[in-house]
């Protein structure tokens, strides 16, 4: 008989929840699904629950172990107390059914976007200066789950990943490789910005240490090293696709930049969201490095390493692609 913990994984129907629930599953860990949508992989597995709906989650959540991967995350979205209700009240809402059903550990799904636009090597001391609605409520919301953490004998991890990418994923990073291997990728600027970046076999071992600690109380940014900067990435993809190692067609930074603030303008008029604006731009063209204490966790160590995991993207999603497998749209 399992006398493992079962784990209830709120927001586990998109790209790392089905990830990590596949890891439990394959070790044979109990776990339940709760989320908006259906999951693909395991809707045997699956309730309804809105973190936004408490009530929805006191009649869903009926494991030992929450680990909350829900959010409001993409950069446009129009009504900004979206971010709110979801990520800050959903927070409060997960920890007081916690409370109510004596559950006493959350593990939670920060975001690196608490620091902004930081300086290179920002740990998890880093200040705390979020340049956008996502970033802000983030960190509201691991508030309001510290204060459900003080009030009782209870244990919380906060993990702060930066951008997640791998096999599926359609988020930023697989429209950079994509842009790439098409041939439409031109780079903005000087390509020496350093990027961290997590791959999502990496990310799931790290939750699962998460789970499975002893420790009542850390927060852990996550990301695999050695970072790599735009020109070193672009010329590794470039090889592994196309068998040259070079950058291609370069922009200056302030002309890229004048694109987007004609696009930001263009989208206010139209309503149509474009591919590129002046938030993209800046984000493609900052440094978002990162350093972590992840190896503190009970001495943990990544299964892969960052070329690794982009050399398993890109055989997966170019080279040997299979055209069968779960996709999943973030940004």
């Amino acid at each position: 008989m399992n006398n493992s913990p079962k784990i209830s994984v709120i927001g586990g129907s998109g790209f790392i929840g089905t990830n990590l629930c596949q890891r439990l599953s394959e070790r044979q860990i109990p776990f339940e699904i709760i989320d908006l949508k259906p999951s693909k992989r395991f809707g045997e597995n699956c309730s309804f629950g809105d973190v936004r709906d408490i009530d929805s989650l006191r009649r869903a959540i009926s494991g030992d172990i929450v680990v909350n991967l829900a959010a409001v995350h993409r950069d446009d979205i129009r009504d900004a107390s979206e971010y709110f209700r979801t990520n800050v009240e959903g927070a409060e809402n997960i920890a007081r059914v916690c409370s109510e059903k004596n559950i006493k550990k959350i593990v939670f799904t920060s975001s690196v976007a608490v620091y902004g636009f930081s300086k290179p090597g920002t740990d998890e001391n880093g200040a705390i200066n979020p340049f956008n609605e996502y970033g802000r409520t983030k960190y509201n919301a691991e508030e309001k789950l510290r204060e459900w953490q003080a009030s009782a004998d209870n244990k919380l991890l906060i993990v702060r990943p930066t951008v997640i990418f791998g096999e599926g994923n359609r988020g930023n990073v697989y429209n950079l490789l994509n842009q790439i291997a098409s041939g439409r990728f031109v780079m903005i600027g000087s390509g020496m910005n350093v990027k961290s970046m997590a791959y999502i076999g990496n990310v799931v071992a790290f939750l699962e240490a998460c789970i499975e600690t002893d420790l009542e109380y850390a927060v852990f940014n996550y990301s695999d090293t050695p970072d790599f900067d735009m020109n070193t990435l672009v010329k590794t993809v470039h090889k592994t696709l196309k068998g040259k190692e070079n950058v291609g067609f370069r922009l200056p930074y302030w002309f890229g930049l004048s694109l987007g603030y004609a696009a930001d303008a263009i989208t206010s008029v139209t309503g149509k969201k474009l591919p590129i604006s002046s938030i993209r731009v800046k984000k493609f063209c900052a440094s978002t490095a990162f350093s972590s204490a992840q190896s503190k966790l009970d001495g943990f160590k990544p299964p892969y390493t960052l070329l690794e995991g982009i050399d398993r993207t890109l055989e997966s999603e170019f080279l040997f692609p299979d055209v069968n497998r779960d996709v999943f749209f973030t940004e």
